[in-house]
């Protein structure tokens, strides 16, 4: 009887880490943007993200996600602005980042998933753009800016096929964007909706 019992448990034991020691999947993700700083002179701006992941299961009810993906964000000035004789509008701040989430996703069902976890990330460029007395104005003012975001995601992702699903991720900004910034310190804030290929 006692070898019996120890034959099924080593036989259920084994199914149960078969069930949860998938090899890795990677995959590729793409979709929209819509990011903005913190503070009240500022409203969102639309833009988009692509990048890769790798989806590492650690358990039946949990994985771990790292991606790499270059997101484009910032924010939209909230309005027109009067400085002596000039007018100012349409002022926009481009930001393109190097972004490494690192999520911890449970797997509610085999198709819904919910994720949380942290988002380092690199600026690569920035730019500032609006209209000056009606002349289009650029430049690059990524020096005035920092070079490292610091942020935490949460979101949900779902399955349509096992190659094939969507997801959406907040991602609050924890450091502020400016170098030398005075008052309230602005930070990103960026909603993410887009699909996920697995391979």
């Amino acid at each position: 009887m006692k070898k019996q019992l120890l034959s099924i448990c080593i036989v259920l034991g084994t199914m149960t880490f078969a069930q949860s020691s998938d090899g890795p999947r990677f995959g590729l993700k793409a979709g929209g943007n819509l990011s903005s700083f913190t503070g009240g002179d500022s409203k969102s701006k639309i833009g988009f993200y692509a990048g890769a992941f790798v989806n590492v299961p650690l358990s039946e009810s949990f994985s771990i996600q790292p991606e790499v993906v270059y997101s484009q964000q910032g924010a939209k000035a909230k309005d027109d602005y009067e400085m002596a004789t000039y007018t100012i509008k349409n002022m926009q701040q481009n930001l393109g980042y190097i972004n490494v989430p690192i999520m911890l996703q449970y797997n509610a069902t085999p198709e819904l998933y919910f994720e949380a976890g942290p988002e380092f990330g690199l600026l690569v460029s920035a730019q500032a753009k609006g209209d000056i007395n009606g002349s289009t104005y650029k430049a690059n003012n990524k020096d005035n800016l920092k070079n490292f975001n610091f942020g935490a995601g949460i979101g949900l992702g779902y399955k349509f096929t096992p190659h094939l699903g969507v997801n959406v991720r907040y991602v609050a900004g924890l450091t502020k964007v400016l170098k030398n910034e005075f008052g309230d310190s602005s930070k990103n804030t960026n909603f993410q909706l887009g699909i996920n290929y697995y391979f």
